[in-house]
């Protein structure tokens, strides 16, 4: 069940919400708890039994943790135990088979009776979102930055609460536990949450999946058979599709969240303005961002060390959030390629960026569909490929030289409104005018259009799923 379907929309969470208005304060969190359940168990059933052992078994662990005294050896015995387990979890279930495969590469002269099969697992719904979830709240327990939660019922709430389960916001327990016991549940919250779950819907259905069609052709097509025009389309098409599908999916789980009298953090700010890469990816994803400064990045002694230990941080860095989006090189190369630009900046090119506005934004929109692409295409032969028709230094037999015309007059208006919305003074001025009667009726003939393309097309499911 994903929030962009008809059986979310108008099935499971009217009806929750209308039994989480009428039955008293006092049961509301045990109501949301079984929906959230009811949720998960929909989408991934043959998987929740992993949701619910993450839950006992952290609860547990964070309990007898928390009993030892700061310095005790038992306590970080304790620790390491959790932390293996988590993460031992993640990898088994995303990375084993990444293992094996490239294992069996290395074996290749070896017959075929020698390779490592593959292990058919799949890729339990959200799992890389609640392990970091998690396995935040078991640090900050073994910092006593948090003291271990007593109760099963709390801690099950944290980690299992639908709206942003599946993915994210990732949100530290200490963020979100007192509005457990109070927060404001409100029409004006209702009304709220659901004009911006009808703003992210909208942004998910009638833009990210339209502009989504113009990747697919392009696959289709093949990248050797394309022209330079029509790479370039195709990487700025991917990098809006992107934004927009995790833009929307954020906004609906926050939406949602907010109907409910929760409060979840903001996971983007207007990233495509951004003067540097570096910037951009303080405002992309913010919750995984914060997630490794806090955890990782600073540990590690973040900027307050020399030049050499700062690169080695960065390096670690992002190194594990490429490997964190997807198991395949793909993805470790364009961790890699990230940590190269911003490497280049806070070392070299800071001061020049900051001299124009205007260039270091235009530098910032020129390389980050470069390393979309990198992220995109799964196969580094393809990626070759693909930048070899983006700056015309591979042959290619072209189907049409001319075809970036005809995907131009198919698409513009997708582009257009995607640049359009990526300008922060669109959002300002919503803000300033959310509650107008001609905005109601626009967001009311947005939601319905909405519904109707999903009543007409196939779901695509949101692209973050699969990380």
């Amino acid at each position: 069940m994903v929030f962009s379907s008809l059986t979310f929309i108008f099935l499971f969470l009217p009806v929750l919400i209308i039994l989480y208005y009428i039955v008293p304060y006092k049961f509301k969190n045990a109501l949301l708890l079984v929906g959230s359940f009811i949720f998960y168990a929909y989408g991934e059933l043959k998987f929740f039994f992993l949701l619910v052992l993450s839950v006992l078994i952290n609860y547990l662990l964070a309990i007898c943790m928390d009993a030892f005294s700061e310095k005790s050896l038992h306590r970080k015995i304790v620790f390491i135990g959790a932390l293996v387990y988590n993460l031992g979890v993640l990898f088994f279930f995303k990375y084993i088979n990444f293992v094996i495969e490239n294992m069996n590469y290395l074996l290749g002269g070896l017959s075929t009776n020698s390779k490592l099969p593959a292990l058919s697992l799949g890729l339990p719904l959200g799992l890389s979102f609640y392990t970091f979830q998690i396995t935040s709240y078991m640090i900050d327990v073994y910092r006593r930055s948090q003291k271990a939660e007593r109760s099963l019922f709390r801690l099950s709430l944290y980690l299992c609460m639908f709206p942003q389960l599946i993915s994210g916001p990732i949100v530290k327990y200490s963020d979100i536990s007192e509005q457990f016991d109070k927060r404001e549940i409100s029409l004006a919250n209702l009304e709220k949450g659901l004009k911006l779950f009808t703003i992210g819907l909208g942004l998910k259905v009638l833009l990210a999946d339209k502009i989504g069609i113009l990747w697919h052709d392009i696959q289709t097509i093949g990248f050797e058979s394309i022209s330079t025009p029509l790479a370039w389309l195709g990487a700025i098409g991917y990098s809006l599709q992107l934004y927009f599908d995790f833009f929307g999916y954020s906004l609906m789980a926050i939406g949602a969240g907010r109907m409910l009298g929760f409060v979840l953090p903001d996971n983007f700010n207007h990233p495509y303005i951004s003067t540097s890469v570096s910037e951009f990816w303080r405002r992309w994803h913010m919750t995984l961002g914060k997630w490794f400064k806090d955890y990782v990045y600073i540990p590690l002694g973040g900027n307050r060390v020399g030049t050499l230990r700062l690169i080695f941080n960065l390096f670690i860095v992002w190194a594990l959030t490429g490997l964190w989006h997807g198991a395949n090189w793909n993805f470790v190369l364009w961790g890699l390629s990230l940590f190269v630009f911003i490497g280049l900046e806070k070392l070299i090119l800071k001061p020049y960026l900051d001299r124009s506005k205007i260039l270091s934004r235009i530098y910032v929109c020129t390389v980050m569909p470069l390393t979309w692409m990198v992220f995109a295409i799964s196969n580094l032969s393809e990626i070759r490929v693909y930048f070899g028709r983006l700056f015309g230094i591979l042959p290619g037999i072209f189907v049409n030289k001319h075809d970036v015309v005809k995907y131009l007059g198919i698409y513009h208006w997708y582009f257009i409104a995607g640049i359009f919305l990526c300008m922060p003074f669109v959002w300002n001025w919503y803000r300033k005018y959310e509650k107008n009667l001609l905005v109601n009726l626009m967001l009311l003939i947005l939601f319905w259009y909405s519904v109707y393309q999903l009543s007409n097309g196939i779901n695509n499911p949101f692209m973050y799923f699969k990380f």
